[in-house]
């Protein structure tokens, strides 16, 4: 494997206003932030857009957040709970249909113990949680079976149910009313439930329409908390914890009640963990080190043990009797199968991944857009897992499949896989665009899961490529993706001061990545290879490296390591590490995660390039720019012009184009169309520039693109209204304009890829000539 893996991007924007500057460092010294670290911090979060000092504060202090009423879901969620109160003085019986993974387990958690304060848990309330390798996600016509004959009247889903059409219909015609609570993808037509609750019917900035599975739970349990307060005789706020851990092991952008269901999930977990008052969880976190006060010991530690159960044994059911359970003897017993199935997992990941890579070695990457792996032997607990990795380090779509070599008289024989994205591809709309080859699809547009016969495996490989070839080229695919660098520091700035600021911007996640900070020409040293043991002392075909960092103006050694990775992988000599700042709570000790490196830039390339009057700073860190400054990445030699007679050197400082998927952006175009349409209110075009990340160029063929669909718009001082969209869409016209919105936008970044690799002497010998 060579490294960089990533291409390092280094963010530029205009410095916040100086006034701003002084309230946001106000704000963390209030809280204990040095000047130093306060002034970067607030740098940090202006580059991430968040530029109005309300939005800061309710940022950095979940206390002065207003969460969103669970009633913002409007007339479902009224009918939720109308029906659930209605369930509720009949004394009917109640059934959740949750998920096996974390997000799924927790949600079922939520609901088995919110529900649980108005209906009794076992006679009354009842969970199914399907088994991952014989069931699969999403509801099966046998265990709606198995709830009908147990007398259920109510089924509540969590997780999981949107697109369930066939069962949910066969559910009604057994009698049974469901309320669905999920979070992916909705269907076309509203299935026959009583209610369907799903954050995607609501506008994309609404505060709600991030939220996990989890997060939809509990919104359902707090709406029954208002409307039968006396009730319930434990706090809603106990759940919290359960929700923190749904929401950060899902990945879901942690902005708006998201973010602030976290922070505050994270405040009762750490609370709770002390108190022991779910002792499964208590344990876990004993387990893997860690206090539960960081979202990183859900994400590397507890996450990962309540995802392993299902993944080894199948049946998650007693995950949920883990999380849930308030008995010490039991829960730990569980926490220890947990931990050791976790290991396990490791192993077969490391083994499959090991697998696959041979299998990639001889696959001809020029012309593959999506990989599409299979094997006979591959645990499909761990599929997900490893094509996540596949993914990530090839930079395209992964779907690994377990194939059948036998089948039942008569049927035959199956495909089933896991299928992970990277670079905003789209995922689930490749998958389902081969639908008519597939038994059973669901997921969204980063992760599925999908079972087809194995004779259509061909075909699905060839189509499923053809598809993504019509939307991106190989080009595209094969640039390594990008990384983006937040701080440069030295390796003296690393501990407990940066740390303690950092922090502050927890917790991270989609929208919020962990800042990612870079250290230039360091030395590694005191290398150690491990090969990690589980709680039995065996060892695992998992590896780490530790060291230590030293750069010639430290006093002391930093330590560090790298997960994964074995000695081999370090290449020789001096080196730029792009790290991220991490504490061991076990050893007590400040640690740097290594993300990537690469060679040491020398003191020439580690300064701006300079080619006469031309300064290239397009791929090194902002400091202080001296004007004039390109910030903004041009599209044509017209762009230039007012630079061609500067008196003074002009300085490169754009970004690399933003890895924009048209598709997916012009369905956000469409979106904010929609909804001004529907709520009658305008936006600032500006305001709509910055959000898409678009030029003017691109805006404004945007607008012509809803001209074209009959759209009926007004700019006014610089504001957008649209006083009517058409309902129905021609699908033909709506096929042209899209796409001719996807060329325009392929043309502009094709453009901007060209002026960031451009070099400075082209730029100036162009600009030279008359």
């Amino acid at each position: 494997m060579t490294y960089p893996q990533f291409h390092w991007c280094f963010p530029h924007a205009s410095p916040p206003p100086t006034a701003w500057v002084e309230q946001g460092v106000g704000l963390l010294q209030s809280n204990g932030i040095k000047t130093s670290w306060a002034e970067l911090i607030v740098a940090l979060l202006w580059q991430r857009g968040y530029q109005d000092f309300t939005q800061l504060q309710t940022f950095l202090l979940p206390a002065t957040y207003t969460p969103s009423s669970p009633f913002a879901f409007g007339t479902e969620m009224e009918w939720a709970i109308a029906r659930l109160m209605k369930a509720h003085t009949h004394r009917e019986k109640v059934a959740i249909w949750g998920d096996f993974d974390a997000d799924g387990l927790t949600a079922t958690a939520v609901l088995w113990e919110g529900l649980g304060q108005f209906f009794t848990p076992a006679t009354q309330l009842q969970y199914y949680v399907p088994n991952r390798f014989t069931e699969s996600h999403g509801l099966s016509r046998a265990g709606i079976d198995g709830l009908a004959a147990w007398g259920c009247t109510l089924m509540v889903t969590c997780d999981t149910g949107s697109t369930a059409h066939a069962e949910l219909t066969y559910a009604q015609q057994l009698g049974l009313d469901v309320i669905v609570t999920d979070h992916h993808t909705l269907p076309e037509t509203r299935p026959p439930v009583v209610a369907l609750i799903n954050p995607r019917q609501l506008p994309s900035e609404h505060p709600l329409a991030d939220l996990s599975g989890v997060a939809v739970a509990y919104k359902l349990i707090e709406a029954l908390y208002e409307r039968l307060p006396d009730v319930p005789t434990q706090p809603l706020a106990v759940l919290l914890d359960l929700v923190a851990i749904g929401l950060i092991a899902d990945l879901v952008a942690l902005r708006g009640d998201c973010r602030y269901l976290t922070q505050m999930g994270l405040q009762q977990l750490e609370q709770q963990a002390k108190q022991g008052v779910r002792p499964g969880v208590t344990k876990l976190l004993e387990l893997c080190k860690r206090n539960g006060d960081r979202p990183s010991d859900v994400a590397f530690g507890i996450g990962p043990r309540i995802n392993a159960v299902s993944r080894i044994h199948g049946d998650a059911h007693f995950g949920v009797e883990l999380l849930t359970s308030r008995d010490r003897q039991q829960a730990e017993k569980l926490a220890l199968e947990a931990e050791l199935a976790n290991t396990r997992r490791k192993d077969l990941q490391a083994t499959v991944m090991a697998q696959a890579t041979e299998q990639l070695s001889v696959l001809d990457l020029s012309t593959t857009q999506v990989i599409i792996l299979s094997d006979p032997q591959w645990s499909p607990g761990v599929l997900g897992l490893v094509a996540s990795q596949i993914a990530q380090t090839y930079g395209r779509p992964t779907i690994l499949f377990q194939t059948e070599t036998t089948a039942q008289v008569g049927e035959p024989l199956m495909a089933r896989g896991s299928a992970r994205s990277t670079r905003q591809i789209d995922l689930y709309e490749l998958v389902q665009g081969q639908s008519h080859l597939i038994t059973s699809f669901g997921g969204h547009p980063f992760a599925a899961g999908l079972t087809l016969p194995l004779a259509n495996l061909p075909l699905l490989t060839a189509g499923i490529n053809r598809a993504l070839r019509s939307q991106m080229s190989l080009t595209d695919l094969t640039q390594r993706p990008a990384l983006t660098v937040d701080l440069e520091v030295a390796v003296a700035d690393l501990g407990k001061d940066l740390f303690k600021a950092l922090k502050l911007l927890e917790p991270y996640g989609m929208g919020n990545p962990v800042p990612r900070l870079l250290l230039r020409n360091v030395r590694i040293e005191q290398v150690r290879e491990k090969a990690l043991r589980d709680k039995r002392g065996g060892k695992q075909r998992y590896y780490k490296l530790t060291f230590d960092i030293v750069d010639d103006a430290a006093t002391h050694l930093f330590p560090g390591h790298w997960w994964g990775h074995r000695r081999s992988d370090l290449p020789e000599g001096r080196y730029d590490l792009v790290v991220e700042l991490d504490v061991n709570t076990f050893k007590k000790q400040y640690e740097a995660r290594l993300i990537d490196i690469q060679a040491a830039t020398d003191d020439q390339t580690a300064t701006a390039a300079q080619v006469d009057w031309i300064i290239d700073q397009r791929h090194t860190v902002h400091t202080h720019l001296s004007p004039p400054v390109m910030a903004t990445c041009p599209t044509d030699w017209s762009e230039f012009a007012t630079y061609r007679h500067a008196d003074n050197p002009l300085t490169l400082a754009y970004p690399a184009p933003a890895a924009i998927e048209p598709e997916a952006l012009w369905q956000q175009c469409l979106g904010i169309a929609k909804y001004l349409a529907r709520t009658g209110e305008s936006r600032s075009l500006s305001m709509i520039q910055a959000k898409l990340g678009i030029s003017d160029r691109i805006l404004k063929t945007a607008l012509q693109c809803l001209v074209q669909l009959e759209a009926a718009i007004v700019v006014t001082e610089g504001s957008l209204a649209v006083t009517h969209l058409p309902y129905e869409l021609s699908s033909e016209r709506y096929q042209q304009v899209t796409e001719a919105f996807v060329a325009a936008l392929r043309e502009e970044r094709f453009r901007q890829r060209y002026f960031h690799e451009v070099p400075p002497k082209t730029i100036q010998q162009v600009l030279e000539t008359p």
